[in-house]
């Protein structure tokens, strides 16, 4: 068992983990990450022996540290600890976890709160992403209490809107990394994209499913999970993502027609268990890939007009909306979204 290590656990958006200072943690990254998979109790599909809730979504990690890049607060690092796996990958993103950086940065001091409402610019290291936190800090104090509602978390809590910048190509290096709207991979017709999470999106019609399915039957559906696993594995190296096998990108997006007034109805991936709703980047890949001419997903969707336009993704648990501002082109030059977070807990873990 190590010494105590300090530690706050905190939901972001509807994803919950770890945040650590980065000198908190082992300097050496295999030293580092043994001591992660501890802290967790990986492997185990319970998890009993550690913190982690056994589910991919309660078992991630947030390294963060001041920054020294130029206009920027701190630096983020996510790692996802697998449940059932000894692996810590940075290989993605997280814009859940995101959502609790900037609260955690000014209560541990990186960022000097300021009256009323504090900026946070957050560099997220996995991709070379920039986010914009903007957190309510009335008389100088986090406040996480609000009446900002998101769907997938009970209740209501302090509205944290989260700004992307420059999210293209974060993972692949382009935001189509064939340069086509569509590609055909294993007879089906899929999206391969990046903006901000690297995602495969198709049509669920054409992998045999509805698209509305709920998170139990789509992991109970194991040729469907088989014949998608497979579509994965045939796109990392066109996606210039290498062999995935060991990887948690690409998602792997299901869309149908919405249902319930939204742009699009979207089943997630993540990649081998189906989603409780859609991690935040994974929306924005999304969303975006309903903008583009010839997409599987812009058969399917219903898109608002005008430049800035507000897409619902409906998903298993609710719905989460993208504001996507295009330009005279129709291309994607920024997008937006609200998360909540909420501290849990601020102490000490033993691992």
């Amino acid at each position: 068992m190590s010494d105590p290590t300090r530690v706050m656990w905190m939901r972001g958006g509807t994803s919950k983990g770890g945040y650590f200072l980065k000198d908190d943690l082992p300097a050496d990254i295999a030293a580092r990450d043994a001591f992660l998979l501890r802290a967790m109790g990986s492997p185990d599909p319970r998890q009993i022996d550690g913190m982690g809730g056994s589910d991919p979504l309660t078992s991630k990690v947030a390294v963060i540290s001041k920054s020294e890049r130029p206009g920027i607060d701190v630096d983020y690092l996510f790692l996802q600890v697998f449940v059932d796996k000894p692996i810590v990958t940075d290989a993605q993103n997280c814009g859940n976890i995101l959502a609790g950086v900037g609260p955690f940065a000014i209560e541990r001091g990186l960022v000097p709160a300021q009256d009323s409402e504090t900026r946070v610019t957050i560099y997220m290291m996995n991709t070379g992403q920039i986010a914009v936190a903007t957190i309510e800090t009335p008389s100088g104090r986090v406040r996480y209490d609000g009446a900002a509602r998101i769907d997938g978390v009970p209740g209501t809590a302090a509205p944290i809107p989260l700004e992307f910048r420059e999210t293209a190509g974060s993972s692949c290096g382009a935001l189509l990394p064939t340069g086509n709207a569509c590609d055909i991979v294993n007879g089906v017709p899929v999206t391969l994209i990046d903006n901000g999470m690297p995602c495969v999106v198709m049509k669920a019609e054409d992998v045999g499913a509805a698209g509305y399915e709920s998170r139990d039957e789509l992991d109970g559906a194991s040729d469907l999970k088989a014949r998608i696993e497979a579509i994965r594995l045939a796109v990392g190296e066109r996606m210039t993502l290498g062999d995935v096998r060991e990887k948690s990108v690409p998602k792997m997006m299901l869309v149908a027609p919405p249902r319930d007034g939204g742009a699009v109805t979207v089943r997630s991936f993540i990649p081998h268990r189906a989603h409780a709703s859609i991690g935040v980047l994974g929306a924005v890949s999304v969303a975006t890939a309903c903008l583009i001419e010839g997409s599987p997903a812009a058969q399917v969707a219903s898109i608002p007009g005008g430049a800035r336009k507000t897409l619902s993704v409906e998903h298993p648990t609710g719905e989460m909306s993208c504001v996507m501002e295009t330009d005279a082109d129709g291309q994607v030059t920024s997008a937006a979204i609200l998360r909540t977070a909420r501290k849990l807990m601020d102490g000490e873990i033993f691992a």
